[in-house]
């Protein structure tokens, strides 16, 4: 079998790559002659940005904030969005109030460059992983996480059963090892992606492979901490049982209401503070909701009465992403706060904001909200992806079992979409 310490030396590589990417590109024309690399430039950026004066900058920024922008058509580009976040008619926001302004945009062509997207939970099947054993360094991943597991990850991944891996404790693991060795599997096939990209984003679990890719976990570390919190909500998920489903709504449903008196209906059922509350953000068209069992049951039976139009149960054992994992909270940052982390060398969206981490303390500050908190992965889709008028689109490849993201990607982004591409574990 080998070792953690032989996986280890191999998963470098994503490191020693990350700080190749976009060599001799810069913000301005001004700075070329002052880097030699994607990452020196990253954390040139963030010196600057952090010497500045503060409190000169905030003034500044609530001036620029407060400026009326003047009415104007929302043509070009934002036609192709499925749902525009401006409609025609309406005014352009000032560039402080766009989404792009938390997302980093070199000063290059967007086609020069990639986006790297991680699927979640659910999207794992018995056989994944198959395709990806022609790569020796895969192998050895699955060897490496199966050691720090204490069973055979492989094994489960290939043969199943289904049952099992659609346990959490099982699944979470699963699917992360899986999602490293895609990423191993365009290194191999399209390099130029991996030393090209600019940002990756994770759903849920996925932000564990996103973390890791960027240089903030190694491969051990994040085994061991996906182990902790899948470990952890299986146990939240005993102590107070819920459950999850995709809402499809119009414009005019009545979702929050409808889920205020979900919880006044477990109120009166002897249910003590009653959890019902959006956990995903997906569309503009579909929420998943999450939270005790009889308030879904409520929910299922009264969706003509808020409009809704209709509900799909998840098969998931827990209402994650709700205030019911609370107790997985604390086991995980106790975790987490015995690792030594090191800086995102690429920029990572955070699940609970959608924006990128600054920093490392950034990620031991969110991290453990995410277990809790509703994964906003409409709105990262936003910041991601949000382009003045005539610009081009990165290529986006999802990493990962399924096609699940793609697929969110288009209800969202529709000419973003038509650069995405699955690599297929």
């Amino acid at each position: 079998m080998v070792s953690i310490a032989t996986c280890q030396q191999w998963y470098c590589c994503f490191q020693k790559i990350s700080t190749k990417r976009l060599i001799n590109t810069s913000y301005s024309a001004s700075s070329k002659s002052k880097y030699s690399n994607h990452n020196t430039q990253l954390r040139y950026m963030s010196n600057v940005k952090n010497s500045k004066n503060t409190n000169e900058t905030d003034v500044k920024k609530l001036l620029e904030d407060g400026t009326v922008p003047e009415e104007s058509s929302v043509v070009g580009d934002t036609e192709n969005w499925t749902t525009s976040p401006y409609p025609k008619g309406s005014y352009v926001p000032h560039k402080n109030q766009s989404q792009a302004q938390h997302a980093l945009r070199p000063k290059v062509d967007p086609k020069e460059t990639s986006i790297l997207m991680f699927p979640g939970q659910g999207t794992q099947f018995v056989g994944m992983g198959k395709n990806l054993l022609v790569f020796p360094q895969v192998v050895e991943m699955f060897n490496a996480a199966s050691e720090i597991l204490k069973y055979n990850l492989l094994k489960l991944c290939l043969e199943g059963p289904k049952s099992k891996l659609d346990q959490t404790i099982y699944s979470q693991p699963a699917i992360l090892v899986c999602t490293l060795g895609a990423i191993e599997k365009l290194k191999e096939e399209q390099p130029s992606a991996i030393e090209n990209c600019m940002a990756v984003a994770g759903y849920s679990i996925g932000e564990f492979a996103a973390l890791t890719f960027a240089g903030c976990f190694t491969f051990e570390q994040a085994v061991s901490l996906v182990k902790v919190r899948a470990e952890a909500m299986h146990y939240a998920s005993e102590i107070e049982p819920g459950g999850m489903a995709n809402i499809y709504i119009r414009p005019d449903s009545k979702l929050n209401y409808a889920m205020k008196m979900a919880r006044d209906w477990c109120l009166d059922k002897g249910i003590e503070k009653p959890v019902c509350s959006i956990s995903n953000y997906l569309n503009p068209d579909c929420k998943v909701v999450a939270g005790h069992l009889e308030a879904l049951k409520y929910l299922e039976s009264n969706l003509k009465q808020y409009n809704l139009r209709k509900m799909q149960r998840l098969n998931v054992s827990g209402a994650f992403h709700t205030d019911l994992m609370l107790p997985a909270v604390e086991p995980f940052e106790a975790a987490l706060y015995n690792m030594k982390i090191a800086e995102p060398l690429i920029a990572v969206h955070c699940n609970i904001d959608g924006k990128r981490y600054h920093n490392r303390a950034q990620v031991f500050r969110n991290l453990p909200k995410q277990i809790y908190k509703p994964v906003k992965w409409e709105q990262t889709l936003h910041i991601l992806y949000e382009r003045p008028v005539g610009s081009n689109f990165p290529d986006t490849f999802e990493c990962g079992p399924g096609s699940t993201l793609k697929s969110l990607l288009k209800t969202v982004n529709s000419k973003a979409h038509s650069s995405c591409k699955n690599i297929y574990t």
